[in-house]
Parts: structure tokens; C-alpha cells; sequence
């Protein structure tokens, strides 16, 4: 059977939404094989640039078979196979997730084995939900800048997840209304014009200014007998605002909180929507996923962003994701590339050549007691025929950024 869950919205957007299943029961999970029986799951994140300019419009695109670039996503997806993935910039809603799965995931792409996936995962986005408040500081109130987090409309840029394991929708937590003051040290914007600190957002803003620019969910997935955390985000990009550089402080944040979370005795100041607080309860498995919009050292984001997570103590880092199409790329497009100190084996996105140039944005990071298998960035190099799946930039038939994927044995 299939089964779709998703946070429902409330009638106030400042109330937290309350937890809903939509569709028939599960099947139970399968049980664990004979005593040492092993198995390898596969991760994955991918921002499939699946936004629109207007509400209802993916679902127009998705309601019938012949959007190219959602075949192309599909057809990547396929390519990669992933046990769970998470979709990024995939706009909330919850019909679009079964057309995208009946339309395309389980149909064959140029002769791709299908991808099938009987649970699914959505909940609404901060994105395009007007906040009331002149955010950004240009005298008028209104428009995507002065949303909860940027976008035209309600769930534009939003996410999706998808598995083939079922998701323990009981225990699932969303972080969509976390405030961004209520993060110990948060980095909060100051406005340079006074000599006031941390000043960019009046006490009025600060009461209603959320931390997630889209939301941070913590989803059980049940494997066997075992449970592994899904924790998937998509941080705001730390450019596109001034010198009080409001998001890529926001940036900051957003993945500071994972750090917290996932770290003993750090997580207690954290509330979820529901109104249950703490982190995540000590020894448990999890799998942090995303487009974090921070590479380590190239690019725009506060220095050390993307270094919470990946110099965590719990976190593997060990066999990072890589392509042979990157470092192409990075050969290839010049510019910013030739001046990058990130390995572009590590890239994952592929941006515009003068600057930024190709990132590593995109991150599946296991926790120490998950053991890696494998990994890849889906970047084939020019002479691959799937080269006709990414192009490079300025030709992007279908994201700007690269589907990547962690295996990991399960005891």
C-alpha cells in the first residue's frame, strides 16, 4: 500500500499544524534477517529545481507525462536509485507528490528502471507566507522578502521526501515555527546604519521571525527493527539581501540548529511545532540531508557554516560524495573555478562561472554509527550519455544542482 503524510496547515499560520495521515495504512515493516544479516540503504538528497512561478502550477506540469524536465529529474532519480531521497525546491503540495510518483517516478525513463516509493513525506514551507513586517528594510511591506521565508507564494521551494521504508509519521517532528531568537548565540542580523548590535530586526520582528527558511523535519524511518532519523532541510542561500548580510547569518543558523540537535546536552532549548522540546535523544541513528547553501571554504556563506555539521562529533564524514563530472566542469567553465579551494571532485552544483562558480551545497551526512559504503554525485562527464541529464552551465536541462547519495550498511 502507499502512504502519503503531511502536516496540515492550521487556519492561523501561527499555530502549529497538527500531524495527519492521508491515505490507506501501511504495510508493517519488514523484520530484520537472521542474526548478522546485514543491509545497505541508500540516501539521498537532490535539489530538483521543481519551484514554479505560481501556485498550482507544478501540479499542472506534473498532471500528465510530458514535462521534460520532470522527466528528467525522474529519469535521474532513476539513474540513482535511492532508498530514501529527499526532493529540495519541489513547491508544497500534498497532490503533486502522487502525480510526481504516478506520472514519472514509476514510469520507465528512457529505459531507467522505474523508482517506487510506497511512503512519502510533505509538510508546508515557511516560503511565500507574508510575515506583516517590512523584513528586508525597504520601507514598504509586502512580497516575497518580507515572507516568513523568501518566495511568491505559500510553499514555493518547497520539499518532499520520499522512501521506500515506511516513516514513523507518529514520531515525526517539523520545526517550521523554531524562532530565530530562541537560538542560543544566534547570529542575528545588525543593521550597519546604528551602532546598536544586532539591530536589523525590530522586538516586534523578533517575536514572529522564524529560524527555518522553509522548515527542519526530523522523520523516523523504520528499517527492520531499527530506526534511522531523516533530518532534511533546505537553508536559505546567504546572498540576495546587504552588508547586514541577513541571510548568511540565517544560513548560519539554520544549520547550526542540526549541530545542536544531533549533539548530547545541546539540544535542550529546542521546540518543535507540536510543543514537545529537546534534541534528539541520545545514541540514536540518523542521517542529516539537504541543499545547505554552504560549501566549506568557496562561495558567499559565513565562514564555518557548512564546518558545524561536517567537524561534528557526531557526524561520519568519512568517504564525502564525489564525481568525475566536477572536476570537468571546474576545468572546463574557468572563472571563480580556477580560484576555488574546495575540491571540485566535492561540487554539487553548478552556478553561474564568474561567481560564485560550482559549490559543494548539497550534503547526505550519516552519524558515526551508521558505517559508509559508498557514495557519488550524479555529475557524468561530457562523454557519458547521461551527460544529456546535467549539462553544464549555462545549459541546465535539469537542476542546477546534482543528486547525491550516501549507502550505508545497517546491522
Amino acid at each position: 500500500m502507499r502512504r502519503t503524510s503531511l502536516l496540515a496547515l492550521a487556519a492561523s499560520l501561527l499555530v502549529a499544524p497538527a500531524l495527519g495521515a492521508v491515505a490507506a495504512d501501511a504495510d508493517p515493516p519488514e523484520e530484520d534477517g537472521a542474526p548478522g544479516q546485514e543491509r545497505t540503504v541508500r540516501f539521498s538528497t537532490f535539489n530538483a529545481s521543481l519551484n514554479r512561478n505560481a501556485a498550482g502550477q507544478l501540479f499542472a506540469d506534473l498532471s500528465t507525462p510530458n514535462n521534460q524536465q520532470a522527466r528528467n529529474v525522474a529519469e535521474t532519480i532513476q539513474r540513482v536509485q535511492p532508498d530514501v531521497l529527499l526532493i529540495n525546491e519541489f513547491d508544497y503540495d500534498p497532490a503533486a507528490v502522487d502525480l510526481f510518483r504516478d506520472n514519472y517516478l514509476e514510469v520507465s525513463q528512457n529505459g531507467a528502471a522505474p523508482a517506487t516509493y510506497p511512503y512519502a513525506f510533505v509538510a508546508p514551507s515557511n516560503t511565500g507566507i507574508p510575515s506583516g513586517f517590512d523584513l528586508n528594510n525597504n520601507g514598504t511591506v509586502g512580497g516575497g522578502d518580507d515572507a516568513f521565508g523568501f518566495g511568491a507564494f505559500p510553499g514555493q521551494f518547497g520539499m518532499v521526501v520520499y522512501s521506500k521504508y515506511p516513516i514513523d509519521t507518529a514520531r515525526a517532528r517539523t520545526f517550521q515555527h523554531f524562532l530565530w531568537k530562541d537560538l542560543p548565540g544566534a547570529m542575528l542580523p545588525d543593521d550597519p546604519a546604528t551602532a546598536a548590535p544586532a539591530d536589523w530586526y525590530s522586538p516586534e520582528e523578533l517575536d514572529v521571525v522564524r529560524l527555518s527558511s522553509k522548515s527542519h523535519w526530523d522523520l523516523p524511518i523504520r528499517i527492520g527493527k531499527r530506526t534511522v532519523h531523516f533530518l532534511v532541510a533546505h537553508p536559505t542561500p546567504p546572498v540576495f539581501d546587504g552588508p547586514e548580510d541577513r541571510n548568511g547569518t540565517r544560513n548560519f543558523d539554520e544549520i547550526g540548529f542540526w549541530a545542536d540537535y544531533v549533539r548530547p546536552g545541546r539540544g535542550g532549548y529546542i521546540y518543535d511545532d507540536a510543543g514537545r522540546r529537546g534534541g534528539l535523544k541520545p545514541g540514536s541513528q540518523f542521517v542529516i540531508a539537504g541543499d545547505m547553501n554552504s560549501d566549506p571554504y568557496d562561495g558567499d556563506s559565513v565562514p564555518g557554516a557548512a564546518q558545524q555539521l561536517l567537524d561534528s562529533p557526531r557526524v561520519n564524514t568519512t568517504h564525502p560524495p564525489t564525481s568525475e563530472g566536477g572536476p570537468e566542469a571546474a576545468v572546463l567553465q574557468g572563472g571563480a573555478n580556477a580560484t576555488h579551494r574546495s575540491d571540485p571532485a566535492y561540487d554539487t552544483a553548478d552556478f553561474a562561472d564568474n561567481t560564485p562558480g560550482n559549490l559543494r551545497a548539497d550534503y547526505v551526512l550519516p552519524s558515526k554509527g551508521l558505517r559508509i559504503t559508498g557514495s557519488g554525485v550524479f555529475w557524468p562527464v561530457r562523454s557519458d550519455p547521461l551527460f544529456r541529464l546535467t549539462g553544464n552551465y549555462p545549459f541546465v536541462p535539469t537542476s542546477d544542482h546534482r543528486q547525491v547519495w550516501v549507502d550505508v550498511r545497517m546491522p
